[in-house]
């Protein structure tokens, strides 16, 4: 059966898709750490990220700084955060977010935003991306 984040991919569920490419996508996170938090996720399912190939692991890395720097660029902050943990989902995806201080790692103080509010934000960050 099909993770959620392979529907997602896939047009079968919404989301707010900031990149796509032959190996990933990058969508919000619905709940997001910051504004602009999005996960980047290789289109073949592979549960643990240290699972994968060193090449799609290269890759998801290279997109992740991308977004990050463009996340920075849009939304502010001090840095591009990442965090790898995988426990929501069983499909690797990295996180990456714009960060102020260590208080924004803090995976347990995350809050839904209105599907408005993320479609303004995946606008705003997938014109700094050039998309």
């Amino acid at each position: 059966m099909a993770t959620l984040f392979t529907k997602i991919i896939q047009g079968e569920i919404p989301g707010q898709v900031v990149w796509s490419d032959d190996v990933c996508a990058a969508f919000l996170d619905v709940s997001p750490l910051t504004r602009g938090h999005a996960l980047v996720v290789p289109r073949e399912e592979v549960d643990r990220w240290t699972d994968l190939d060193t090449a799609t692991m290269a890759h998801l890395m290279d997109v992740a700084a991308r977004i990050g720097r463009a996340q920075l660029e849009v939304f502010g902050g001090e840095r591009a955060g990442v965090i790898i943990q995988g426990f929501e989902v069983p499909h690797a995806h990295v996180h990456v977010f714009p960060a102020s201080s260590p208080a924004d790692f803090d995976m347990s103080s995350t809050a839904p935003r209105s599907g408005e509010a993320l479609a303004e934000d995946a606008d705003l960050l997938r014109g700094a991306l050039g998309g």
